[in-house]
C-alpha cells in the first residue's frame, strides 16, 4: 500500500487484527474513511471502539494488517489529528482558565518551553470558532458541561490538523448543549474529517454521512440506509440509545440491541 493510493483518503485500514493479552478485540478490520467524511462509531462497551481510535492515533500498534492516516503512518500523522477524549480529568481546585486549556493543544509544537505568538493566535482563533471568546479568562471549573466540551474541541482545533476525533462527547451534557455541539461539528465538517464515538444515534440521520458498527469486526453503513424500517429491522423499534449487548454482524447490520 502506498501513500499515493490514499490521496483523498483520510484513513485506510486493511486486514487489521488487535488483541489484548491474547483476547481478540478487533479482527480482520477493513475500512476506508474519506477526507471530510463524518462518521458515527457505535457498538457495545468492550467492542473495540476506543481501541480502534487509539490505533488510528498511533497509540496502539496492530498485530497484523496495515493502516495509513493521511497517507502516512499514524505516528507520523499524529500532529495532524485533533483528539477530544471521553473524560477530561482535571482538579477543580486548580486555577486553569479556558484559554489555558485551549493552549494545551499547542504543547507538541512548543519551542524553548514557552507559548509563542502563533500559539496564542491559534488558541484564540479556536475559541472564536467555538463561540467561547468571552469565556477565555474564566476558570475551566466554573463553566457549564457544554462549554467545557466546546473548550476541549477548541483545544483539539488549536493543535491544527485535518481530522477531528471525539470519544463520546455527549455523555455529560444536556440536550440543548448536544444540539449546539452537533451544529458546531456540522460547520467544522466543511474542512475536517470527523469521527465521533457515541451510544446515541439520535442525530445520525441529521449529521453523519456514515455509521460504523464496531464489535470485534467493523461494518460501515451509509447514513442514507437509516430509514425507520431499517432501524426497526436492525433494532426492533425506533430508538435513541444502543444497548451495550447488541451484536454487529459481518453481513453489514446490527441485530438486537435496543432499550
Amino acid at each position: 500500500m502506498t501513500a499515493t493510493s490514499t490521496q483523498e483518503t483520510a484513513v485506510s485500514i486493511r486486514n487489521l487484527d488487535f488483541s489484548y493479552n491474547g483476547t481478540v478485540v478487533l479482527e480482520n478490520v477493513n475500512l476506508d474513511i474519506m477526507a471530510r467524511d463524518s462518521l458515527c462509531i457505535v457498538g457495545p462497551n468492550g467492542g473495540g471502539k476506543t481501541t480502534l481510535l487509539k490505533i488510528i492515533l498511533g497509540l496502539l500498534k496492530p498485530e497484523r494488517g496495515e493502516i495509513l492516516v493521511l497517507g502516512d503512518t499514524p505516528e507520523k500523522s499524529r500532529l495532524r489529528i485533533g483528539y477530544v477524549p471521553q473524560y477530561a480529568r482535571y482538579d477543580p481546585q486548580f486555577p486553569v482558565t479556558v484559554l489555558d486549556v485551549v493552549l494545551m493543544g499547542r504543547l507538541d509544537r512548543l519551542f524553548c518551553g514557552a507559548y509563542g505568538k502563533n500559539d496564542r493566535k491559534a488558541a484564540l482563533a479556536a475559541l472564536e470558532e467555538m463561540g467561547l471568546t468571552d469565556l477565555a479568562g474564566r476558570l475551566f471549573a466554573e463553566i457549564s458541561g457544554g462549554q467545557r466540551q466546546r473548550t476541549l474541541i477548541a483545544r483539539a482545533l488549536a493543535a491544527g490538523g485535518e481530522i477531528l476525533i471525539l470519544d463520546e462527547p455527549t455523555a455529560n451534557i444536556d440536550a440543548a448543549s448536544e444540539e449546539h455541539l452537533f451544529e458546531v461539528l456540522d460547520k467544522l465538517n466543511e474542512r475536517l474529517t470527523i469521527m465521533l464515538v457515541t451510544h446515541d444515534v439520535g442525530f445520525a440521520s441529521k449529521f453523519f454521512k456514515s455509521i460504523v458498527c464496531v464489535n470485534r469486526q467493523v461494518v460501515l453503513h451509509p447514513t442514507s440506509e437509516l430509514t425507520g424500517d431499517l432501524i426497526r429491522n436492525m433494532y426492533g423499534g425506533d430508538i435513541r440509545m444502543i444497548r451495550h449487548d447488541h451484536r454487529c454482524s459481518p453481513e453489514g447490520h446490527c441485530t438486537h440491541g435496543i432499550s
